[in-house]
């Protein structure tokens, strides 16, 4: 099959879809955990070996789910890991970074096509080119591709003295896409700090764009997306002591969490582009009766993508705090927590959201 047909960045069967995106979550951690204990044995081959049949099941599980776009990105990979397979190369950190990386690329896009966004083909037609090179170039000028490839996809600029493959890496360097695969990569780290967190940037994601569709679409989807992915890395800034408490906070933990909105968005306002982002993340814990916090702005001060991360988050806080009541009950609770703090929440948008919790509710009992 040519690549022209694998990279079609369609949905061909959305069952089958779904459930590669649910296997591909499943997969990273292996990934990682593998990687991370290659790091401390390089030459193992067992190591080497379950990685290699682990790539080689996800190119697999591609195909039988009609993912065909993912298959010669995988591929590629499973070249690279031959490589070590055969003992042709020792493997080395940046090669497992690389492996994570991808897979969150691929991940990243995914979900563009599940909320009918584009992707930039062009952007993944290098991206493939480069790994492909992996499969044949001398250990020093693949490590060098390597660690341009890591710089370019978590957004740090580096040198280059690879032409044909630094031109292709610096293009997509220099694209919006790299800023938003860093913003989901952070929301994913965040998941990792508890179990209950684990699944929090999707359900999120969703619920903000279906309320934003649902509204009318008054809000930038793209900036609101980084703005979900983004809004609550500040935690991981704070004492796990502090954000990981399970009990009552004192005052001064109050005061210390009440910092981490106006962290990541200075980090957003000193990058290009994402300013209506960063506003969306200052503001998140802003109510319209003017108690909340960093500023205790009024309602008419408050950005609207703002409110829709303020009824995201709480609807999150709420569902993960009565999760023993199983899906729909919480659902039903959150709801209702919500709809009772009128004064919390604008009630613009919370008949909006209402309209996407009753169809989601639907969804779930079908």
């Amino acid at each position: 099959m040519s690549d022209e047909v694998q990279l079609q960045f369609v949905r061909e069967d959305a069952e089958g879809f779904q459930d590669f995106r649910d296997v591909l979550s499943d997969y990273a951690p292996q990934i990682e955990k593998l990687a991370s204990q290659l790091g401390q044995n390089p030459s193992s081959p067992e190591l080497v070996g379950d990685l290699f049949r682990l790539m080689h099941t996800i190119k697999g599980d591609a195909g039988l789910c009609r993912v065909m776009f993912v298959v010669p990105f995988a591929h590629a990979l499973e070249g690279l890991l031959a490589r070590l397979r055969n003992g042709e190369l020792l493997y080395q950190e940046v090669m497992g970074d690389v492996l994570l990386l991808v897979l969150d690329r691929i991940e990243l896009v995914m979900a563009q096509i599940a909320s009918a966004r584009p992707v930039d083909e062009g952007q993944m037609h290098t991206l493939l080119e480069t790994l492909r090179s992996l499969e044949s170039l001398p250990l020093p000028s693949l490590l060098a591709t390597c660690s341009r490839l890591v710089a370019a996809m978590v957004g740090v600029q580096g040198k280059s003295e690879a032409p044909a493959v630094a031109t292709g890496v610096k293009s997509v360097l220099q694209s919006r896409q790299q800023d938003m695969l860093l913003f989901r990569t952070l929301a994913l780290q965040l998941e990792q700090r508890m179990p209950e967190f684990l699944g929090r940037t999707e359900r999120n994601l969703k619920l903000a764009l279906e309320l934003n569709r649902q509204a009318g679409g008054w809000v930038d989807a793209e900036q609101l997306e980084a703005a979900v992915y983004m809004h609550d890395v500040g935690m991981m800034f704070l004492p796990e002591a502090v954000w990981l408490k399970l009990g009552q906070i004192n005052d001064n933990e109050r005061r210390l969490m009440a910092l981490h909105p106006a962290w990541v968005a200075g980090l957003l306002g000193r990058m290009p582009g994402w300013e209506e982002a960063a506003l969306m993340v200052l503001q998140h814990h802003e109510t319209p009766d003017g108690e909340g916090y960093p500023y205790g702005l009024a309602s008419g001060e408050i950005s609207q993508g703002a409110r829709i991360l303020a009824l995201v988050d709480a609807f999150e806080a709420v569902m993960l705090k009565h999760a023993h009541r199983g899906q729909r009950r919480s659902m039903l609770r959150a709801a209702a927590e919500l709809n009772a703090a009128d004064d919390q929440f604008e009630r613009a948008w919370l008949d909006p959201f209402n309209q996407v919790i009753r169809r989601m509710l639907e969804q779930s009992a079908t």
